[in-house]
């Protein structure tokens, strides 16, 4: 038996998603504007660095834009549980993205190392650079709120993306400082293999959850502890097993076995159920839920006894 989604909230964080994916690619596309100016100026190969994480920032917004469109286009007869891969499927997408980007970065920035260049123009790239960091702390604050309130992979990914860059954005900002105030032009390159790192380590955390949605993964222990407890609360219900749990996109798929009174009739089976799948429901809103019934008692097996 499964419960429909509450249909005012999918369409609130439908267009919730919507926007945060428009405003992150309308911040891509200025960012990479801007920067390009700085880099073209002042041959920074940390402000390279700062420009390529916006450059594949633009990337990756475009890319979420269209799998978040994707996800949100309701099951059909050839995708009966929705359309939510997609978003996992761009975070791979991204993931791969950013670490190629981070290879870049580090072949350029030893390149820089071994050749040292000068570094002009430092006061504007210093001037670009704090106005990028503006912008991306404006655009992960809202970005946080989305995520917070959606749960949506895309969005997570691209604000981890925004994150790096306050981290990058600093960075690069601390190497033209150190380039201008006191002509210390290794700096440069250091700096921008600090960048590179941040990059490599980011891709890793969107690539590893991404993949888990993907095979499937269960949901965190502490959710399903959560459904297990839910479940018990209802008074007719006796036990609990065969718990499944996986997330596809926005929405959440929680499979269970209770145990029932042997004597209660099927109306009655039927209606605890309900109430059951009522209260899983409220808890996890973006959830579809099925319950089997069982008489309690009834011989469980083996590879379904572990809840």
């Amino acid at each position: 038996m499964m419960m429909a989604v509450d249909a005012h909230k999918a369409l609130t964080d439908a267009g919730l998603m919507r926007r945060a994916a428009i405003a992150s690619l309308s911040v891509s596309v200025f960012l990479v504007a801007i920067k390009c100016i700085a880099y073209f100026a002042s041959d920074s190969v940390s402000v390279l660095a700062s420009l390529a994480d916006s450059a594949l920032d633009l990337f990756t917004a475009t890319l979420n834009l269209i799998a978040i469109k994707s996800a949100l286009t309701p099951a059909d007869a050839e995708h009966r549980f929705g359309h939510g891969k997609a978003e996992p499927l761009a975070g791979l997408a991204q993931g791969a993205f950013i670490a190629g980007s981070a290879t870049f970065l580090t072949v350029q920035s030893i390149t820089r190392l071994i050749d040292p260049g000068p570094v002009t123009e430092e006061k504007m790239a210093l001037i670009i650079m704090c106005v990028s960091i503006v912008l991306a702390i404006a655009l992960v604050l809202y970005q946080r709120r989305v995520v917070a309130q959606t749960g949506s992979i895309a969005i997570g990914a691209d604000k981890v993306h925004y994150l790096g860059d306050i981290a990058t954005n600093a960075g690069v900002i601390v190497a033209l400082v150190l380039v201008w105030r006191f002509g210390w032009q290794m700096a440069d390159p250091i700096i921008a293999l600090f960048v590179a790192g941040v990059l490599l380590w980011s891709s890793w955390g969107v690539f590893r959850q991404s993949y888990d949605q993907l095979m499937d993964r269960e949901l965190p222990d502490e959710e399903r502890a959560k459904i297990k407890a839910i479940v018990m609360r209802h008074p007719e219900v006796r036990s609990l097993h065969d718990l499944r749990t996986r997330a596809s996109g926005l929405n959440t798929f929680i499979q269970f076995h209770i145990e029932l009174d042997p004597e209660c009739s099927l109306v009655r089976a039927h209606r605890v159920s309900d109430e059951v799948e009522g209260e899983v429901c409220a808890a996890f809103p973006h959830a579809e839920v099925i319950i089997h019934q069982d008489p309690e008692g009834a011989e469980v097996q083996p590879a379904l006894a572990q809840a």
